[in-house]
This record gives C-alpha cells, sequence and structure tokens, in this order.
C-alpha cells in the first residue's frame, strides 16, 4: 500500500484512526481467560468491533513476546484475521527494532515475509543500515522514531546540535534521504503537537504516526491543526482509550462507540483541514 492508496482508505472511511492492539493479559475481561488463546481472542473481538471506523491497527510486539510462543501465535493469528476479513487496512508491528547487518536483515523478513505486516516501527540511531533492509521492500514502510511522546524526549531527542538545529530534525533530514513518501513514515507524539509545524517545513509530504491522544492526553485537533496536509497524512493511534474502554462482556461494544467517537471527530477535521 502506498501513500495514495492510504489517503484512499482515508477518505473512504472519513478517519485517520489507528487503534494499537496493546493487549496486555492482565487487563481483558475474565471471561475470555479459558478461551484457548485469550490475546488473539479479544483482538479479534476489539477488531470486528472497531474496523468500520480505523484505517490501520499496530499490535505492540512487547505484550506479545512476554507470552513466548502463545504470545507470538496470537500476534500471527491477529494479522491473518485482519488480513483475511478486512483486507484493506494497514498494520504497523511496533515492534521499534534497530539494529543493523544480518539482524536488521531478519528482523525484516519476519515482520515482512513471515508476519506479512505492511509497516515496521524502527529506530533511526544507528544510522541508514538500521533501515536499509526493510526499505528494500516493495510496498512495504519503515516507520521511524523522530519526536516521542514520553516525558523524557527530551533528554537527546530536543537536544541542540552544533548546527542550532534538535537532533530530531537532523534525524528527519538525514532520514527521509533513505526512501520516499510511499515507504518511510515518522513517529511523532500528539503532546509534541505544536512542533509538528515545524516538522511539516521539513517533510510536507510524509505520513506521520501521532500516539499519545486519549489516555496520554494529547490533543487531537491540535494534532490535526499543525500536521495534516492535503493527503491527511496523518495516522493517530489511540490504545488504551479504546481497547480497555470497558472490562466487562460488553468490552467489544464500548471500544466500538469509543472508536466510532473519534472517526466523528476525525471526519470533521478532514473537512477542516484537508478537504
Amino acid at each position: 500500500m502506498d501513500s495514495n492508496q492510504l489517503f484512499e482508505q482515508i477518505k473512504k472511511k472519513e478517519s485517520f484512526l489507528c487503534v494499537g492492539l496493546d493487549t496486555d493479559i492482565k487487563k481483558i475481561p475474565a471471561c475470555l481467560l479459558s478461551e484457548e488463546n485469550p490475546v488473539f481472542s479479544f483482538n479479534k473481538a476489539i477488531i470486528d468491533a472497531t474496523a468500520a471506523y480505523t484505517v490501520c491497527y499496530k499490535p505492540n510486539l512487547a505484550f506479545y513476546e512476554v507470552l513466548g510462543d502463545t504470545g507470538w501465535q496470537a500476534f500471527i493469528h491477529t494479522v491473518q484475521y485482519i488480513r483475511k476479513n478486512y483486507p484493506d487496512i494497514f498494520i504497523i508491528a511496533d515492534a521499534k527494532r534497530g539494529d543493523i547487518g544480518n539482524t536488521s536483515q531478519m528482523y525484516a523478513k519476519t515482520f515482512f515475509e513471515t508476519a506479512h505486516v505492511d509497516a515496521v516501527t524502527l529506530s533511526p540511531y544507528m544510522g541508514h543500515d538500521t533501515a536499509e533492509p526493510f526499505l528494500a521492500y516493495q510496498d512495504k514502510w519503515g516507520v521511524l522514531l523522530a519526536l516521542t511522546s514520553n516525558p523524557s524526549a527530551s533528554d537527546f531527542e530536543t537536544e541542540r546540535m552544533a548546527s542550532g538545529e534538535c537532533l530530531y530534525e537532523t534525524v528527519i533530514k538525514k532520514s527521509k534521504e533513505w526512501g520516499d513518501i510511499n515507504n518511510i513514515m515518522y513517529v511523532v507524539g500528539a503532546t509534541q503537537a505544536k512542533m509538528l509545524e515545524n516538522i511539516r517545513k521539513i517533510i510536507p509530504e510524509h505520513f506521520l504516526l501521532v500516539p499519545g491522544v486519549g489516555a496520554q492526553g494529547g490533543s487531537l485537533e491540535e494534532v490535526a491543526r499543525y500536521g495534516m496536509n492535503s493527503k491527511c497524512g496523518l495516522l493517530v493511534n489511540s490504545s488504551r482509550g479504546i481497547i480497555y474502554a470497558d472490562k466487562s462482556e460488553k468490552f467489544a461494544e464500548a471500544a466500538g462507540q469509543k472508536a466510532f467517537e473519534l472517526q466523528q471527530a476525525m471526519k470533521k477535521l478532514l473537512n477542516d483541514f484537508c478537504y
């Protein structure tokens, strides 16, 4: 899927929502714990309830890898289920890989040939070698960490370089040369919304993956105001605010309602700032 195809899905659903599948087995409803694979059962219900309102799912690998083989199978089955039932939805493996050489090649092969996701989050701080094996795949994406939403992002990302620019600016300016708007996306936290205006001066056409709306307090309206371009250019992620909206047997219904509410807000913002 290239950027134009992704924008077509955004227009079709009037949504730029990414649902984060940060599925913690300690937080899913007790009614699912007797299932053969509770994490997959939870994901399946969440996906069916939210698919009409989202253009992207983002499984966070930490919540799957911690469970060993059972968790990996839950991840694979989740991707397969989306592929079979909702083939137009974009899938990001939130794995934050950041190695080089043969190791990076194996990571790319794992996610693109074994798991068949569309994109993988990457830490670019070891340079081009980190991303190159991922960007070598046609119609696949690397999602590079740029300006994240965590409080200690200021430890490094906003530190001033000798040139006078911030480290995150240097990272974006250099890494945008590694590919193009059809295979590189950037992570920019919603809590850094006003800084999106500056980022758009550097990468006006790239898609941005924006976490931090909802539970982390980021403003959806500010993200759209400062970050949206003529092809939307945004995937705004919500995880806990959707998937843990309710812990009863009606968890999926509640998740669907939260996703619908975000989609309705996004529909208005698309009309205000994009179309």
